[in-house]
């Protein structure tokens, strides 16, 4: 999920996504099943040590010495119940000619002579292949019931197609797999039991049980990174219809082969409640590519930013959006948010800031459009300085094809839309005092903020001013 987020999807990737997330959303019974199951997963699963385990070369090959083993394990065998008869010679239960005796005994030693030798050319290998299965038998049951739970469900949709087949291993699913390895987990342990201890050498328990080990994790081990990345896209997936399920009015964007394109209508916070969200229309392509937003303190102008920088995100991964209508490109996000100065990296909240605009830049020269939300340009410096810096960066971005809103308190700034008009324009939000209290309707306007609330803020909390 994280990566999703992280970095925007193909269109055509995002579309299968959408219809996936479409019939996941009224499976309740199946989210909350994988919900109950999947938290002691993502408590427990090192994924990369069952992908290192799955994929690691095979320690013992297949050869012709497999069968030989078997010989020998009968071999082991005989030698036990001629042990017995040699102890009923030995307490006088049992009477046998000297000679039979004699061979008894060469027969000892011969055969402990063959099994010291390949005991110990087989120690090294079986050791590692034995103790590696115990230390991933863990994650393999954590993962087994979310595994068993999917193969259960059958869907429509062809990416969730895809996903079930990819669980299957020459037609047979996990559930099925992971039974057989963990028949295997139950004879390891069974290697403890007394009686195995005394006798395991001679039926080279071991051996076999490598063997056997390493077989199936020929044949199934390459799979644990295919399973392990189709339930972790299955839950991604269950996320995202989680989210849809309880907004049932969010909408699926639409995805333009124009660039750059960003235009929404009511767009609005997700993670604000309903009765708290105000909704705003926003505009932005290469006709429109800026717009200042002036304003005063908490009238909205951060809000927005994220509003349009969350459901950015949300659209490329697949996910809807708390909008009424969405369309845009396929956009790369800049944004230099809430920016802090940092005793320990030494680092002063200007530093930060320019630090974070010149990451932007480099990503607008990467080749998919940008968008940027700049909050408070070049906050930390004088007004001189500010206002050319502010429109060299402006001007940079929008000559790389970049497209976005930056937010000032500085009105001087508002320049920089009229000095790209057409392709800039200032925007606002307003509020009004109301017996002695600060009001906002947190709506966005056209133009510039003709006043301002830090007087009346201030002395709201106590000041002379």
């Amino acid at each position: 999920m994280a990566e999703w987020l992280l970095k925007p999807a193909t269109t055509d990737t995002i579309r299968a996504r959408q219809d996936a997330v479409t019939e996941l959303a009224p499976r309740l019974d199946l989210r909350e099943d994988l919900a109950l199951l999947g938290e002691s997963a993502r408590a427990g699963v090192r994924t990369e040590t069952l992908y290192a385990w799955g994929e690691r070369k095979p320690l013992l090959d297949r050869s012709w010495f497999r069968i030989l083993a078997w010989g020998l394990s009968v071999l082991g065998s005989t030698a036990m119940l001629a042990f017995l008869a040699y102890l009923l010679v030995y307490f006088g239960k049992l009477k046998l000619p000297q000679t039979t005796i004699d061979g008894l005994q060469l027969y000892f030693l011969s055969l402990g002579m063959i099994y010291s030798a390949v005991l110990w050319r087989f120690k090294g290998r079986t050791h590692t292949i034995i103790h590696e299965l115990a230390d991933a038998a863990p994650d393999l049951s954590l993962i087994a019931g979310v595994l068993g739970r999917l193969e259960t469900e059958r869907f429509n949709s062809p990416l969730l197609a895809m996903l079930r087949t990819q669980l299957e291993v020459d037609g047979q699913p996990p559930s099925m797999r992971i039974a057989k390895l963990f028949s295997l987990v139950e004879l390891v342990d069974s290697r403890k039991n007394m009686a195995m201890v005394v006798i395991r050498p001679l039926l080279l328990w071991d051996i076999h049980l490598s063997y056997a080990i390493e077989e199936w994790r020929r044949v199934s081990g390459p799979a644990m990174r295919r399973w392990l990345s189709a339930v972790g896209e299955m839950e991604a997936l269950e996320s995202i219809a989680g989210y849809y399920y309880e907004h049932p009015d969010d909408v699926f964007p639409e995805f333009l082969a124009e660039q750059p394109y960003f235009e929404g209508k009511g767009l609005g916070h997700p993670l604000l409640p309903d009765d708290r969200m105000v909704r705003n229309d926003v505009y932005l392509a290469r006709d429109l590519s800026v717009l200042v937003v002036s304003g005063s303190n908490m009238s909205g102008k951060s809000t927005l930013l994220r509003a349009i920088g969350i459901n950015t995100v949300l659209a490329q991964a697949g996910a809807p959006v708390r909008a009424r209508y969405l369309r845009l490109s396929s956009l790369a996000v800049g944004a230099s948010i809430r920016t802090q100065d940092s005793l320990q990296d030494n680092t002063s909240r200007f530093y930060a800031e320019i630090t974070q605009l010149r990451s932007i830049l480099e990503k607008a020269d990467d080749g998919m459009p940008v968008i940027f939300l700049i909050d408070e340009v070049l906050h930390g410096t004088n007004s001189h300085d500010r206002r050319i810096g502010a429109e060299a960066i402006v001007r940079g971005l929008v000559n790389r094809g970049a497209i976005g809103l930056l937010t000032t308190h500085d009105l001087a700034l508002a320049h920089i839309a009229e000095m790209l008009s057409p392709r800039g324009a200032n925007v606002h939000f307003e509020d009004h005092l109301e017996d002695g209290q600060m009001h906002f309707d947190y709506r966005m306007y056209p133009g510039v903020v003709q006043k301002s609330n830090a007087l009346e803020l201030m002395r709201s909390m106590g000041f002379e001013v």
